[in-house]
This record gives structure tokens, sequence and C-alpha cells, in this order.
């Protein structure tokens, strides 16, 4: 009898000083896919699912997928989302309990609801409490995971990406059903260890074009062909949600009987992460100075790119600061383009109108002027509107297809901003050439994205610049007001220490 595997996916990136919740309706927007529709979007692309089919091919697996849930980064999971979505997963749990041999989850591993702080740890417990302690479950995380002790207690394999921007998560899908697969033949008994680094965040955040970061997840790779060693995760954190158990971690997923090689492995590479707690790869420029630059770049070689790093919709921030654009305007650093503003009051505006319409009206810094600036009143020329739909075609987000909503492209001062509806960042050239701007025709192009913008728009531009907006994402984290993470941690306390165990 081939083994019987259940599947699914629940990811959400948890920003706790976001106001509000991420609803069900959130949800909806961005993906809700149940059972093959989600293999239909998902099965062949760049996707966990699509290396956890690669798995079940490779072995003869039946597979059952219960859901693909996905949502913009944003605030807490709202406990009707929670419920219900992890309500399919444990229902079909309970439903296949019989014939079920392990258990294959999509989790992002920093996803907070309203009602606890470990979102993947509660949704692990519940499957624990239908299908028992011995049941293999493997789960694969986002590079930015809070992985708690909860989470390594629930599953034995935990297996993270090892890149950012991220585009290995069908590798690492097939990875995770690899050793599941093992797991249910009696191959290998896994269990994982986890090592807590006392940082918010890993100093670059776990990029992998900067060398240094970069050398850890080779080094985790390295070890990954040692004897009995299964998967070394190196977990950068996400400084943007405030849980107790927040910061960088390392696992290592190993056979039993190697508890001791391990441990060894996890608290060496655990040391160079806190080593490395000073080493800040990126030059943050305030909005005037990325302004200057802009005015001034020549574009022979391609438009200088500006990532608006804290106004980052990836990390949960609200995507509508106005202070780089109001800038941009006042430096007269046209021509260029803003992706995108996140302001469905205006974009609702503008769908009322035609293209080709002037109008004036009021854009962005309506959701919380103190983080990147209040709304802007400008007035400009419509030159494109759409459903927002379009179909990526780049290293993220190719052959997928999303929404921004209705959407709408503002011609401001030469200036070409892409007002949206539904949030998202920026991962592929798709979502400004749908919509009629060309990178190339530019002389500088605003991403609003930290890092992942890098793998489809940095190959284009003739050269990459930061910005600190001052949004709710700004690398000041101080700016934030931390009330839950355990102390002293760095950077907020320069005397914390990292007293190996």
């Amino acid at each position: 009898m081939p083994f019987h595997v259940l599947t699914g996916a629940f990811v959400h990136e948890s920003n706790t000083f976001k106001k509000g919740e991420t609803s069900l309706q959130d949800f909806r927007d961005d993906v809700l896919d149940l059972g093959q529709a989600a293999i239909d979007r998902f099965g062949d692309v760049n996707d966990e699912l699509a290396g956890f089919l690669d798995a079940g091919r490779a072995a003869g697996w039946k597979v059952t997928h219960t859901v693909s849930a996905h949502a913009t980064p944003g605030a807490v999971v709202s406990q009707e989302a929670f419920d219900h979505i992890a309500g399919i997963i444990c229902d079909a749990a309970a439903e296949h309990r019989t014939t079920l041999d392990g258990i294959l989850l999509s989790l992002h591993g920093s996803m907070v609801p309203s009602f606890c702080e470990d979102g993947e740890g509660e949704l692990l417990r519940r499957l624990r409490a239908i299908v028992g302690p011995d049941m293999p479950i493997a789960v694969t995380l986002d590079l930015h995971a809070m992985v708690t002790p909860a989470m390594v207690e629930q599953a034995q394999i935990l297996v993270s990406y090892k890149t950012y921007p991220h585009v290995d998560m069908r590798q690492i899908g097939r990875q995770a059903g690899d050793l599941l697969d093992a797991t249910m033949r009696g191959a290998v008994k896994p269990r994982t260890l986890r090592v807590h680094v006392p940082m918010l965040d890993e100093a670059n955040a776990g990029r992998t074009d900067v060398p240094e970061t970069a050398a850890l997840y080779a080094a985790a790779a390295a070890h990954e062909a040692e004897p009995g060693i299964l998967a070394v995760s190196i977990n950068a954190g996400f400084s943007e949600a405030d849980i107790t158990e927040m910061g960088p971690t390392v696992l290592v997923t190993h056979d039993k009987g190697h508890e001791a090689r391990a441990a060894e492995i996890a608290s060496g590479l655990a040391r160079r992460i806190w080593d490395g707690r000073g080493k800040v790869a990126n030059t943050f420029l305030t909005p005037d100075q990325a302004a200057a630059e802009a005015r001034d770049f020549d574009p022979a070689q391609g438009p200088l790119v500006i990532a608006d790093y804290a106004d980052n919709p990836g990390a949960g921030a609200y995507g509508d600061a106005t202070a780089l654009l109001q800038a941009l305007l006042k430096a007269g650093a046209a021509p260029g383009a803003f992706a995108p503003m996140i302001d469905p009051e205006a974009a609702a505006i503008l769908h009322r109108h035609k293209v080709g319409d002037i109008v004036t009206l009021e854009i962005g810094g309506k959701c919380d002027p103190t983080f990147g600036g209040g709304p802007l009143r400008l007035t400009g020329e419509i030159v494109h509107l759409s459903d927002g739909t379009y179909t990526g075609d780049g290293p993220i987000l190719g052959g997928i297809t999303h929404s921004f909503g209705p959407t709408a492209v503002l011609r401001v001062q030469g200036i070409d901003i892409l007002l949206v509806t539904l949030p998202g960042q920026m991962l592929d050239l798709q979502q400004v050439r749908t919509f009629g701007i060309e990178p190339a025709r530019l002389r500088f192009l605003v991403v609003k994205s930290m890092q992942h913008f890098r793998a489809a728009f940095e190959p284009v531009s003739g050269k990459v610049i930061v910005c600190d907006t001052g949004a709710l994402a700004t690398p000041q984290a101080h700016l934030r007001p931390y009330a839950r993470v355990r102390r002293p941690v760095w950077p907020l306390d320069k005397d914390a220490s990292f007293p190996l165990p």
C-alpha cells in the first residue's frame, strides 16, 4: 500500500505593531484555494506544494491536499481566520486519521494570531491532539521564521528556506518531503534541536547576497552532508513581530543517535550569528538623499532602483508612506515610477474616471501618518486603469497569478504612481510592466520591498539604493514599542550577552 500523506499550506507573517487584524477576507483576497484548485495553481511552480508533489510522485504516495492559504504580511491574524483555516487542515486529519502515514505542511514560522503568540505551534498542537504523538509531521518554514520550542516539540522535521530573496521554495518542499518519506519507511527517526539567539533578527535579515550571511547558509548546506544530519536551518527572525520567543534560531533536524553532533552544529552557527550582530550591509538613505541621487542619476545602464525598505508590505508595513514620493516630487527627479502605493480609497476614486482624465486627490498616508508621512494632495493624469491582475515571470513569482485589485497609474510631474487596492510587495517585473510601467524608460523606480525585489529588479537596474522612510518596518527598531520580547536583546540592549548552553 502506498503511504497516505496529508498536505497543507497556512502562511502568514504577522506584524504585531500594525493596527487591526488580518481577516479571513484578506486570505480570500490573496490565496485561499482548496484541494485540487490549489494543486492546479501551485503544483508546478516555485512553491512548496510543488516540491511536496515532486516527492510524492517519486515515492508513490497518495496525497490529500487540504488547503493553500496565504495572506500578504500584515496585522495579527483574526481568530475567525485562524480557526477556519486551521480547521480545514485539522478536520481533514480527523477524517483520514485511520489511513494517514504522515503530514507535510508549508508554514511561515512568524504567524501571530490575535489570541496567542505562536500560530504555527498552536496549529501543530491541534494536529497532535488528533493524530497522536508518533505520526511523523514535516514542516517547511520561511527563512524569517521565529521558531518556538512548541514548534520543534510538535513536529519532528523542520526545513527552512536557504535563500533571501526566496527562490528555493520548491527545492525546500522536496527536501522536507524526502525526509518525511524516509521517516515513514523507518530509515530515519528524526528530531529537531533548536538554539535561540538573543537578537531581534540576524544583522542582515538573512540576506544571501551578503557574503558573511551567505556563508552561514553555505555552512548549513554543507553540514547536511554529514552522517545523521538531515536538515540544518538558519532562521533570521522577524523584528516586526513582538513575541516572547522572537529572534534568530538555528535548527538541526537529526537522526536518532546524532544528538551531540547536532548540538555542536547548532551552537557553532548560532555563535556566528551573534558575532556578526553589528555587521549591517545596507546603507540607509533619507528620503531627501535618495531623491537627490535619483535626480542626478544617469540611467544609461538601467534605472536607479530605490527600495522603500521601511514601507515594505512584505514586512507588514502599510505600503502607503509618502515621505519618499514627496521628496522625489520636490527634487524634480522625473522620469520615474513609484510602486506600489496601497490606497484603496484613491484607487476607487480614479476608477470613477477614464484614462486621460486630469484628477486632483489625496494619495497615501492614511493608515498611520506617524510612520512615513501623511496624505499628499496631488494633481495628475490617469494613464492606466485595470483590475490589477498580473502573472509573474521572474524567479519568485514565475507562473503564479495574483491581483492588486482595482489598480490605476497616475502620472504626476513625470512620475508614474501605481495605486493599488490590495497589498503586496514588489517581487516581479510583471507587477509594473502589466500596468504600462517599463523600467528601461525610467530614470528611477521606487519599489516597496526590503530585499525580495532584488531577484527580478536588480538585473535590470543601473544601481540599487535603500531608503529608510521612517515607516512601520524601519530598521530603527527602537522606534517600535516592544513589550513582549525577552530582555535583554540586541540591539535594544547593548549589554545583551549570549551564553551558549
